[in-house]
């Protein structure tokens, strides 16, 4: 009997979703992850609380339209949107309790854990939590 391993899962911090959006440093990768999220060759997630993350910084820098957009392209895209369960809200304050990272990215790292994933950001916040999720790194210039 062949066993085959489940495909690689990974979890966007809001920074990769912004870099994708707005086509910045990182955005080929993310874009390539999404293209094998889209053929099944990856599990692809984000949190909802990271998700309003990108609404409000969106909102906050180009206005409620723009935002408006960006959460409908995102719609599109091959991204499991996860909730902020009570049991993940409590692992995120956890995180927040032993780490100095924003509590949004907290999230992100409970999520990961939650699912055996990999965040995939630039933000170097999350080089505080490297040994709780393993984390593929966009580049940030």
């Amino acid at each position: 009997m062949i066993s085959s391993s489940p495909p690689p899962s990974f979890v966007l911090d809001s920074f990769a979703l912004l870099a994708y959006l707005g086509d910045e440093a990182g955005a080929d990768r993310v874009s390539a992850i999404l293209d094998d999220a889209q053929t099944g060759r990856c599990g692809l997630f984000m949190s909802a609380v990271n998700l309003g993350e990108v609404a409000y910084i969106v909102e906050r820098e180009r206005g409620e339209g723009d935002a408006k957009e960006a959460l409908d392209q995102i719609a599109r895209l091959p991204i499991t949107i996860r909730d902020a369960t009570h049991r993940r809200c409590l692992r995120a304050a956890r995180v927040k309790a032993q780490f100095p990272i924003a509590y949004a990215d907290c999230f992100a790292v409970a999520l990961a854990q939650d699912l055996g994933a990999a965040v995939v950001t630039g933000d170097p916040e999350f080089e505080k939590v490297g040994e709780l999720v393993p984390v593929e790194w966009l580049p940030t210039a």
